[in-house]
């Protein structure tokens, strides 16, 4: 019989599992309603299994690196949805968007160099990120509108990346949950003043 713990788990797991329902729907069978209801159902879980995590103190590291990776899955899964229904849209957006990939390219490649694996950091423009990116992917493959909200969502990812990018040049060893650079260079500091006294 599960256990209440897994509840975080479960939901990030139901994250990476809606992603190829994603993508079979663009190929097979688009519907707005059914993608509207996969992107509210990834949504949700996205919210509440770090929410359950802290309050059931089970937000692990490796709980966290498994939300991390099923967003990322589930986002390039939504995007290549987004291509294939839409390639005029991402056309219009084509030098963001590979701007966009690229950071987060350097950012991974960077982060493996550095600390041996992916940053986590769970950041604030990350969260904002999270929001935009919900209601550009809703505004596109629900609603079937391509306006502001989709260019928002790009660009605070572009501003969410080189935020995460900074934070792993300022901290000199692997770390979750730093919210801004402004606390990554709080804490090297203070690691900095502990060594020096």
């Amino acid at each position: 019989m599960p256990r209440y713990s897994d509840v975080p788990l479960a939901l990030t797991a139901l994250r990476a599992l809606l992603a190829p329902v994603v993508v079979l729907l663009a190929i097979f069978h688009p519907s707005r309603p059914a993608f509207g209801a996969c992107l509210i159902a990834a949504f949700v879980s996205d919210i509440f299994d770090g929410i359950l995590a802290r309050r059931m103190n089970v937000a692990t590291p490796i709980l966290r690196r498994l939300d991390s990776i099923a967003d990322t899955i589930f986002y390039l899964c939504t995007a290549f949805a987004a291509w294939h229904l839409y390639p005029s849209v991402i056309l219009q957006h084509m030098v963001a968007l590979v701007a966009l990939a690229g950071l987060e390219v350097v950012r991974y490649i960077f982060d493996l160099r550095k600390f041996g694996r992916e940053a986590s950091y769970h950041m604030w423009s990350s969260k904002l990120w999270g929001i935009a990116l919900f209601v550009g992917i809703f505004s596109l493959l629900a609603l079937g509108s391509s306006g502001v909200a989709v260019s928002a969502a790009i660009y605070l990812g572009i501003v969410a990346d080189i935020e995460g990018l900074t934070i792993s040049v300022i901290i000199n060893e692997w770390e979750s949950d730093i919210p801004t650079f402004v606390h990554a260079y709080r804490r090297r500091s203070a690691k900095a003043a502990q060594v020096s006294v």
